[in-house]
């Protein structure tokens, strides 16, 4: 095993959009180094299916607001909804810039889909792989910052303190050597925890290393009891990552049903609410999933909107445009994190998180459809912002 001193402006742990979004919106001056535990692509952004909220208009704000706090149970840091709010549009702007493909209609304007617990439909996606699109987008925009380095398969194993301030961060290789990253900045974008779940819709790497490193120093985290189960995954009896359906299909039209294709619960309420009915009901019937039922959504519109569901279900032996699908509630997304300011940093000086990683309060104890995509890279680039600013006064 070696060891060795590597010396950068900003460390970023982590290639999901929230260290993508980073890493692009910080000085082009900056020397930057992003690690990854695996392969570039196995990050949870990658798996996003739904889509991205925006706010529609002025007229859309108090509902969407309201719908942001409500699936939240009112537990929700205001400041921050209202930030993710009013920062929504240009970040679309900014993902169509970057070359992200977000479904139009025939006259050109942007798609909108609904999901459970919005009055409206207010989110944009590409077919049923938005997280994929916009994170391959943006992945190939950093690809051509000169400024950046990117190392795979190397994993976070602590930061590095002086006098309680944030100097950088210690990492391993798969190799097994130890580097010692010495930046102004350390940004910790690791994603959740589904890892530790038996049954999760995330990537098995995702194990919540930011929260081991914050506990061990003393950083402040919230609300670690807040992790949300998504009321449909398929149902399989195989290990491993389990392939997520959706929320958008409920919003287009699919529907829960029983054993005795009897439907049990609104589909669009909020996704707690419904994983609780779920529950229930396999209680009720001693059965170990339910089932979804995309009979009311036409054929063509199945072709388009969920081809990836469509394949992936056909491959495990079901076609959706024909028979429904076994489905079963996993752990999907993770409220709580590292705490942070509304610029992201943490109770440590120099020390930021972003993503799924963090906890900003704009998802309160449940998180509203298709707001995570826009939130990381809401408070991604604030981070990149503050980190610049910071920088800029140190050197008055």
């Amino acid at each position: 095993m070696m060891e060795k001193e590597l010396y950068y402006d900003t460390v970023i742990a982590g290639c999901g959009v929230s260290g993508l979004f980073t890493a692009l919106h910080l000085p082009k001056t900056q020397k930057i180094l992003m690690i990854c535990k695996e392969d570039m692509e196995s990050c949870n952004s990658m798996l996003a299916q739904g889509g991205i909220c925006v706010l529609l208009n002025d007229a859309d704000y108090d509902d969407y607001f309201e719908d942001t706090m409500r699936a939240g149970h009112y537990e929700n840091r205001r400041e921050s909804v209202d930030i993710m709010l009013r920062s929504s549009r240009s970040i679309i702007n900014q993902l169509i810039d970057w070359g992200v493909e977000f479904a139009r209609n025939s006259d050109g304007s942007l798609a909108y889909t609904r999901e459970g617990a919005h009055s409206r439909p207010r989110i944009c996606y590409h077919e049923d792989i938005t997280g994929k699109e916009i994170t391959t987008k943006l992945l190939q925009a950093v690809k051509k910052l000169p400024n950046v380095t990117i190392m795979e398969y190397t994993t976070m194993k602590d930061i590095l303190v002086e006098n309680g301030v944030c100097t950088g961060m210690a990492a391993q290789t798969k190799d097994g050597d130890m580097l010692y990253i010495h930046a102004g900045d350390t940004v910790m974008a690791t994603g959740g925890i589904g890892g530790r779940y038996e049954h999760s819709t995330n990537f098995p790497c995702l194990t919540g290393d930011a929260l081991d490193v914050a506990q061990k120093h003393g950083v402040e985290l919230e609300h670690l009891d807040y992790v949300q189960i998504h009321p449909t995954a398929l149902y399989s009896k195989e290990p491993g990552r389990r392939f997520l359906i959706s929320e958008s299909a409920r919003g287009e039209g699919a529907v829960l049903l029983n054993s005795r294709g009897e439907r049990f619960v609104d589909e669009l309420l909020p996704r707690d609410v419904v994983a609780q009915a779920i529950r229930r009901e396999m209680e009720k019937e001693g059965s170990k999933h339910v089932w979804l039922s995309f009979a009311a959504i036409p054929e063509h519109e199945i072709q388009v909107h969920f081809p990836n569901i469509l394949a992936t279900c056909k491959e495990a032996g079901y076609d959706i445009t024909k028979e429904p699908i076994p489905v079963v509630p996993a752990q999907h997304y993770f409220m709580g994190g590292v705490h942070v300011d509304s610029n992201s940093e943490t109770t440590m000086e120099h020390l930021y998180a972003v993503g799924e990683t963090s906890c900003n309060g704009v998802h309160g104890k449940n998180r509203l459809a298709s707001n995570s995509l826009l939130e990381s890279m809401v408070f991604a680039e604030r981070a990149a912002k503050h980190i610049a600013d910071q920088r800029k006064d140190e050197k008055r």
